[in-house]
C-alpha cells in the first residue's frame, strides 16, 4: 500500500504563509533542499485543494502543472475543468478517491498544503507521516497548518534534524 505524507515549511506558531499567501520568511538552505530532494525520489504523485493549487500556478508562471514528472490531483468542487498535462480535477469524496489511489501500484503520495484539506483525510485515516520544515519565526496570524479535527491524532517520531538556520526538521509516523 502506498503512503500518503502531509508536509511543507511553516512557521513555529504553525503558519504555511502570511494571510496574503507570502512566504517571504521561509529561510531556504542546502540541507533542507538535501532533504527534499530525497523526499521527490519517493512521490509519483501530488494531492492538493483548490487554493494550494492557485496559489502554485502563480509561482510556476501559469503553467498547468507545477510539479512536472509528477501526477498532479486538484480537490475542488468550484474550479471548472482543468484540461492541463498532469493535473486531473476531482470532484467526488476526497477520502475515497484517495483510499482507491493508495491501493493502486505506484510510489509514495503527497499532501501538499492545504490544512483544511489535510484535515479531511487526517479525519478519514488516510494519512501516514507528517514532516515540516519549522522555521524559526512567529508570524502572528496566517494561512493554519491544521484546522480543527473531530479526535485526536497520535503521533510517532521518526526523524529530527536541526539546520544551521535554525530551522528544525521533523518527520512524524501517525499512530493508526
Amino acid at each position: 500500500m502506498r503512503k500518503v505524507t502531509f508536509g511543507g515549511a511553516n512557521s513555529l506558531d504553525n503558519y504555511f504563509a502570511r494571510k496574503d499567501d507570502a512566504v517571504d520568511w521561509l529561510m531556504w538552505c542546502d540541507e533542507a533542499a538535501k532533504v527534499m530532494a530525497d523526499y521527490w525520489k519517493t512521490i509519483d504523485t501530488m494531492l492538493m485543494g483548490r487554493r494550494t493549487y492557485e496559489v502554485a500556478l502563480q509561482h510556476t508562471k501559469g503553467k498547468s502543472n507545477p510539479f512536472r514528472g509528477i501526477k498532479s490531483y486538484v480537490f475542488s468542487r468550484t474550479l471548472a475543468k482543468d484540461k492541463s498535462d498532469g493535473v486531473e480535477l476531482v470532484t467526488e469524496d476526497a477520502a475515497g478517491f484517495v483510499r482507491k489511489l493508495k491501493n493502486q501500484p505506484g510510489k509514495d503520495i503527497c499532501v501538499m498544503g492545504g490544512g483544511d484539506f489535510a484535515k479531511t483525510l487526517f479525519e478519514a485515516d488516510l494519512i501516514d507521516e507528517v514532516g515540516f520544515n519549522i522555521h524559526p519565526v512567529l508570524l502572528g496570524s496566517g494561512i493554519p497548518l491544521f484546522h480543527e479535527m473531530n479526535r485526536q491524532i497520535d503521533l510517532e517520531l521518526i526523524d529530527c534534524k536541526p539546520f544551521k538556520n535554525g530551522c528544525v526538521y521533523v518527520m512524524y509516523r501517525v499512530k493508526h
